[in-house]
């Protein structure tokens, strides 16, 4: 089998169910697929190659609309929203191909769309539950595990100033906004380059979305700035959207501050789910790459954390908290995988023996 194309990449892309005349063929602007050498002449026909033009000329419409709406309206956090944009994209890698092609993208993607949409109908559970939130006990311990020291307030204190925005809240301001865009642009690319390992890495999506869901409506907690709000501290600001402001785009900041305001659950902190989807992004990317400089991928969650308590969203206990979630539920789904390979190797092998003729058996 031919490896997938893109330098680095560690392991050979091989399927049983196809025969070593086809392999794999993967355009820059065309879905993954398996092709027959015939097919791929087909490909180049003079027809097809009008075809490649069309879907790049849909690409160029498509990325300046989408330019005009992060102007104007700004970066689309909300999950319809960013599924909307996602699937429009790739259906244009369909053009000229069979059909069938842009029915697989709504089959794969429309059911993950719609459990993440479900996630977020249902985020209100903690309050129809009745469980007490949780403020004073969580600053306590984050102090306790500081000296006495809060660190959110610790970090406004030494790197705000009233009034001023620095290229520092900018810097922030992108990496809190990369999270609700790495998820699915880099479900996008793996859908594109390899269906097995974007079945692999929705499942940890999903699997850390509801484990996410269960723990909020059990334990609600007050991040920083909503603790300041109620007096349990000194005042803690919330700065993850202002960042905006020094980049000349204020619109981006009304926009993303009135998202969170309206679209998000504010006692969902604990864990942290922007710094475990940023641990779960490092890793499935890290895996697959052979080169010494993967480990420079940590820096991402890293810098999310430090946003993220810079900007008052989560404490620091918030964040080891995601970070465990994120690394539990991806070693407990590789075991869950391995032992399914392992079964089924084992019925395949068992399959096998009984069809052989009795004096054929290895006993």
């Amino acid at each position: 089998m031919r490896r997938l194309p893109g330098e680095g990449f560690a392991q050979p892309v091989e399927d049983p169910h196809f025969s070593s005349g086809t392999h794999r063929t993967i355009e820059l602007i065309s879905p993954h697929e398996f092709r027959s050498d015939a097919e791929d002449s087909a490909s180049r026909a003079p027809g097809a190659a009008r075809w490649v033009v069309v879907r790049r000329a849909a690409y160029v419409v498509y990325f300046a609309a989408l330019v005009v709406v992060v102007v104007r309206f700004g970066v689309p956090t909300g999950r319809a929203s960013l599924a909307s944009i996602v699937i429009t994209g790739l259906l244009l890698t369909s053009i000229g191909h069979p059909w069938r092609q842009s029915k697989q993208v709504v089959l794969d993607w429309l059911p993950f769309t719609a459990v993440l949409l479900l996630y977020d109908r249902t985020r209100g559970l903690a309050d129809a539950f009745g469980v007490p939130l949780h403020e004073k006990d969580v600053l306590d311990a984050e102090k306790w595990l500081f000296g006495g020291v809060e660190p959110s307030l610790w970090l406004q204190h030494h790197l705000s100033r009233r009034g001023q925005v620095r290229w520092y809240d900018a810097l922030c301001t992108l990496v809190y906004t990369s999270h609700f865009l790495a998820t699915p642009v880099l479900a996008a690319i793996l859908w594109l380059r390899d269906r097995g390992q974007w079945l692999r890495y929705i499942s940890r999506v999903v699997v850390l979305a509801l484990a996410g869901l269960i723990t909020y409506c059990l334990f609600p907690e007050a991040p920083p700035w909503m603790a300041a709000d109620h007096g349990l501290s000194a005042a803690v600001g919330r700065f993850s959207a202002r960042g905006w402001i020094w980049l000349h785009a204020g619109n981006l900041n009304d926009a993303l501050a009135n998202a969170q305001k309206s679209g998000s659950n504010p006692v969902a902190a604990m864990p942290s789910l922007h710094t475990a989807f940023a641990v779960l992004v490092a890793i499935m990317i890290g895996v697959r790459l052979r080169s010494r400089w993967r480990w420079l991928l940590a820096l991402y969650p890293v810098a999310m954390g430090f946003t993220l308590v810079y900007c008052g969203e989560h404490y620091v206990l918030d964040l080891l908290a995601g970070a465990v979630y994120a690394i539990a539920v991806h070693l407990g789904l590789n075991a869950w995988e391995r032992r399914r390979a392992r079964r089924a190797e084992e019925s395949a092998r068992s399959k096998g023996q009984a069809e052989l003729p009795a004096d054929q058996v290895v006993g």
